[in-house]
C-alpha cells in the first residue's frame, strides 16, 4: 500500500519548512566554494556531517525522542545515509572543482525529474496534470539557465566532467529522498533517523577520505571553519530536517521544487558577492522557473495509485 501524503502544497505547515530549506540551500553553493582548496573534498564532507550529526543528536535529545534504533532500522538508515550524505555530497564537492557553483545549483534543480519518476514507480504516487505543467515550465527555465552558465563556463571536457559528477549527485540524492518517503522511514522519529544517517555518513566519508586522500587535514582559518559550521548546522541539520519533513508531508516530487528555486537564489547571491552579470537568457530562465513553481503550487497534493 502506498504511503499517504495528506497535506496541501499551499498549507502553512508545508510552506514554512519548504522555504527554510530553500533559502538556506540557496546560499550553500557559494559557501562550498570556500571549502575547496588545501583540504580534500572528502574530508570537508566528513567534517560537515560530523558537526551535523552532533547537532541532530542534541536536538533529538532535547525533543525527548528515543535515540536508539534496532538492527533492521540501522540497516535502512545506513543505506539512506550513504546515498544522501556520502555519494551525493562527494560528487557535488568534486563537481565544483570543474564548473561554477551556479551551474551545479542549476543542474541540481533536475532532482524533480528522478524524484517524480521514482516516487511513481516505488511509492505509487501520481502527480497531477497541473504539477507536470508547472514542472515543464520550470524545467524550461532551468534549461535556459543551464545554456547561459554553460556558455560562460567555456564548455570543454572539464565542464562535461563537472556536469557528469553533478548528475551522479542528483541520482544519489533522489534515491535518499525516496527512502525518506517510505513507510519504514516513517516508523522512526525524524531527528533520530537523521542523526544516525549523518553518523553513518560521517564514518563512511572518513573511510573514503582516508583511503583516497590520506590522513585528516584542515585549514585553521575563519572562512573554512565558519563554512564547516554553517554547512553542518544550518545547511545540514536545520535544512535537512525541514526538507525531509516536507517530503513526509507532500512526497518527493513536489518537495524537489525546493531545488528549482535554489539556483535563482544562488545567482542573486552571486550577483551581490561575485559580481554575476545577468543576461537576457538567464533572466528569462529565472522567470520561467518561478512561474513553474506558481503553477505547480496551485495543484492538489500527490495522489496514490490504487492497489
Amino acid at each position: 500500500m502506498s504511503q499517504p501524503f495528506g497535506h496541501s502544497l499551499l498549507s502553512l505547515k508545508v510552506q514554512v519548512p519548504f522555504w527554510i530549506c530553500t533559502l538556506i540551500w540557496g546560499t550553500t553553493w557559494f559557501v562550498i566554494r570556500g571549502q575547496l582548496g588545501i583540504v580534500p573534498p572528502s574530508w570537508s564532507v566528513t567534517y560537515r556531517f560530523g558537526v551535523s550529526a552532533l547537532v541532530m543528536f542534541a536536538y533529538a535529545w532535547l525533543k525527548g525522542e528515543r535515540l536508539t534504533l534496532d538492527r533492521r532500522q540501522h540497516r535502512f538508515v545506513l543505506l539512506f545515509g550513504v546515498a544522501q550524505f556520502v555519494f551525493n555530497f562527494n560528487f557535488v564537492y568534486r563537481a565544483e572543482a570543474y564548473i561554477t557553483s551556479g551551474l551545479v545549483a542549476i543542474l541540481f534543480a533536475l532532482l524533480i525529474i528522478p524524484n517524480t519518476l521514482l516516487a511513481r514507480f516505488f511509492l505509487g504516487l501520481r502527480a497531477t496534470k497541473q504539477f507536470y505543467l508547472g514542472s515543464s515550465v520550470a524545467i524550461a527555465g532551468i534549461v535556459l539557465l543551464f545554456i547561459n552558465e554553460y556558455r560562460q563556463g567555456g564548455g570543454g571536457d572539464t565542464v562535461l566532467l563537472g556536469i557528469g559528477l553533478t548528475l551522479l549527485g542528483v541520482l544519489s540524492a533522489s534515491i535518499a529522498n525516496i527512502l525518506q518517503a517510505t513507510p519504514r522511514a516513517h516508523e522512526m522519529p525524524m531527528a533520530t533517523m537523521l542523526a544516525w544517517g549523518m553518523t553513518w555518513g560521517t564514518l563512511a566519508n572518513a573511510l573514503w577520505a582516508w583511503g583516497s586522500a590520506g590522513p585528516p587535514s584542515i585549514e585553521w582559518n575563519t572562512t573554512y571553519i565558519g563554512g564547516v559550521l554553517y554547512l553542518g548546522i544550518a545547511a545540514s541539520a536545520a535544512a535537512f530536517m525541514a526538507y525531509f519533513s516536507v517530503i513526509r508531508m507532500i512526497g518527493p516530487g513536489p518537495a524537489a521544487y525546493s531545488g528549482i528555486i535554489t539556483p535563482v537564489i544562488a545567482m542573486v547571491i552571486s550577483t551581490l558577492f561575485e559580481h554575476y552579470r545577468w543576461t537576457g537568457i538567464a533572466a528569462g530562465g529565472g522567470a520561467l522557473a518561478m512561474a513553474g513553481l506558481v503553477i505547480a503550487l496551485s495543484t492538489r497534493r500527490p495522489v496514490a495509485k490504487s492497489a
